[in-house]
């Protein structure tokens, strides 16, 4: 049920060609979608301006109850319809290209009547750049085109209604029987021919865009008790890389608020370099060494621009991020600002180079190698890492009231250094400078270990000579920066349970931040807890987690950046990579720990 317009974050799902997604409510309402590429301005952004985003919304006309679910291995959403005077079904997808001359960018809707006959009804409402920019709308002969500027989007329709214009919008209503078939579809170009395809050639894409999703997902090497889940994610994950340049987007949308009402929204449709270590483990933990081997190669494309100082984060095509700046849109649920670009990108945060070199030393371990020219630049990264590794930053977390000596920071530091130095022994790196990377790492493990363990707390703490934790020392356990089975990381591990865990969920610290109100707890942290019980042969504990955590994603299995520990509500962006490859690399864990889920 939406409150004020706005349907629950949960309420989503999802649809992509790896270019760019949508995002599809319960109700049939598609209230995000940004063209031509996931960071381009949006041309539906009802989710967060329910009165001025835009939409394309595709419902019954009378009560309904709907109940959804993706076609198997596929990104393509089915969800069904069913009222008081029969059922419908809506088959939803961004359809792959082919070879032909064909729309720049393809959204199509498929309606099938299952029983009775069923009234429907549809409007497209389209608000370009944000909601800032006019629509005009016209026809070319029977078919409603709505442009501004160099953008241009057409949707043809077939026993869909008589479509009529009311001011920027364009809809009808029609009957649909039993056995009866209509569709839609949206075509859009941007700066370039509008072509309007014809209803056969929709059918055909569309039935070759689902048989691309199932060629793709079963030659995943998943198995085990959590196989299901770890398709879904994968298939997400695929979804969620750009295909122009294999970089992956954290999140495809933009200031969906942490906590309803707050101001911590933030725009996640670039690529992390910290992500990169999860994902080209997780895609190489799934067969998917392709898209591995692109995502490295762009990480090293992307990084020679600055190197050997990294950026914390890098546009889609390589480029440096953008800045953060507001629109004039209210907000999901009037929580703003609603921003775009981020401002994180200025910020230094010294653990994007571990996270760097960890994905050297995954790349360098799968069927690939790393060329000389390559080798040259992660030393020249590592012997920036001996330079900077003493200074204080803004942390995985990107705080606003930094720099500290974050814990996660130095070991991060840390694992660029022992990376470096066995990437190095394997020469595949040059080894002149591997003595000072070990001494300097041995100086980061004693730093760590005098300055950042509390007998108190009987844990590693968030930064130097603090008395609080922070659920980012979890990953030591997952990064192996000591033996997962230790004193010292179970203590952490009890630390994090015992300081920020509320039922389920982990919050990811306590301390202040420089970023007024509160927020929810973000899922990520709870499956990098299930990855390190696992590691710590603590099975049961892990196990029993697992279970409970994928029962928390929504209908179709996605997960959102955080969660409501009190309600169970999805916060933040949505849906979240970084949440869904933590499940991945849990289940992962649990898998090499010998668990059998029930």
């Amino acid at each position: 049920m939406r409150i004020d317009g706005y349907a629950p974050i949960e309420d989503y799902a999802l649809i992509g060609d790896g270019r760019t997604a949508a995002l599809v409510a319960r109700d049939g309402s598609i209230d995000w979608w940004c063209l031509p590429n996931f960071d381009s301005p949006s041309v539906f952004a009802a989710i967060v301006d329910a009165g001025r985003g835009g939409t394309f919304a595709l419902e019954p006309a009378i009560g309904f109850d709907s109940t959804r679910r993706y076609l198997p291995n596929t990104n393509v959403l089915q969800t069904t319809f069913v009222t008081d005077r029969g059922s419908v079904r809506v088959v939803d997808a961004l359809t792959i290209p082919d070879r032909r001359l064909s729309p720049m960018r393809e959204l199509v809707r498929s309606v099938e009547g299952l029983s009775g006959t069923v009234p429907m009804r549809w409007r497209f409402a389209p608000r370009f750049n944000y909601g800032a920019g006019r629509t005009r709308p016209e026809w070319r002969g029977r078919i409603p085109v709505a442009t501004c500027g160099a953008e241009a989007m057409a949707v043809p329709s077939w026993n869909a209604g008589m479509p009529a214009w009311d001011g920027s919008s364009v809809g009808a209503t029609f009957d649909l029987e039993a056995g009866q078939r209509a569709l839609l579809a949206v075509s859009a170009a941007y700066a370039e021919p509008l072509v309007f395809p014809p209803r056969r050639e929709l059918e055909a894409r569309l039935d070759a865009t689902i048989a691309f999703w199932q060629q793709w997902a079963p030659v995943r090497a998943i198995d085990g008790p959590w196989r299901d889940q770890m398709v879904r994610s994968a298939l997400l994950l695929k979804a969620l890389i750009f295909a122009p340049s294999g970089a992956n987007v954290a999140a495809p949308t933009t200031s969906l608020p942490e906590a309803i009402g707050g101001p911590r929204n933030w725009d996640y449709r670039f690529c992390w370099i910290r992500d990169s270590n999860f994902i080209i483990d997780a895609l190489m933990e799934l067969g998917a060494y392709d898209e591995a081997r692109s995502l490295f190669w762009w990480f090293m494309q992307a990084t020679a621009l600055t190197e050997p100082a990294i950026h914390v984060l890098y546009r889609l095509d390589g480029g440096l991020g953008m800045a953060e700046r507001g629109l004039d849109l209210s907000g999901y649920r009037a929580s703003q600002p609603v921003r775009v670009g981020n401002s994180a990108v200025e910020q230094t945060q010294l653990d994007i180079y571990g996270d760097l070199m960890e994905s050297a030393w995954l790349f360098s371990r799968g069927p690939h190698r790393i060329d000389t020219d390559t080798g040259e630049v992660l030393a020249r990264i590592a012997d920036h890492v001996c330079d900077i590794w003493r200074q204080p930053d803004s942390g995985i977390w990107e705080v606003r009231n930094g720099p500290f000596h974050f814990t996660h920071s130095k070991v991060m530091c840390w694992v660029a250094l022992d990376r470096a130095t066995r990437l190095a022994a394997r020469s595949a790196l040059p080894s002149r400078q591997a003595a000072r990377w070990q001494r300097e790492a041995s100086a980061i493990r004693a730093f760590v270990d005098t300055h950042c363990w509390s007998d108190r707390l009987r844990s590693y703490t968030r930064t130097a000579g603090s008395g609080d934790v922070d659920a980012s020392l979890l990953v030591m356990a997952l990064l192996h920066y000591d033996d997962p089975r230790s004193d010292r990381i179970n203590g952490t591990i009890d630390a994090v349970m015992r300081e920020l865990r509320d039922g389920d969920f982990v919050y990811r610290y306590r301390a202040a931040d420089g970023v007024p109100g509160g927020e929810g707890c973000f899922l990520n942290c709870s499956f990098w807890l299930v990855g390190a019980l696992a590691r710590a042969e603590r099975v049961t504990e892990a196990t029993a987690l697992m279970h409970r955590l994928v029962g928390r994603a929504n209908d179709v299995g996605l997960y959102s950046e955080a969660i409501d520990a009190r309600t169970g509500a999805f916060l933040g962006n949505f849906p979240q990579a970084l949440v869904h490859l933590a499940l991945i690399n849990a289940a992962c864990a649990l898998s090499k720990a010998g668990t059998c889920a029930d």
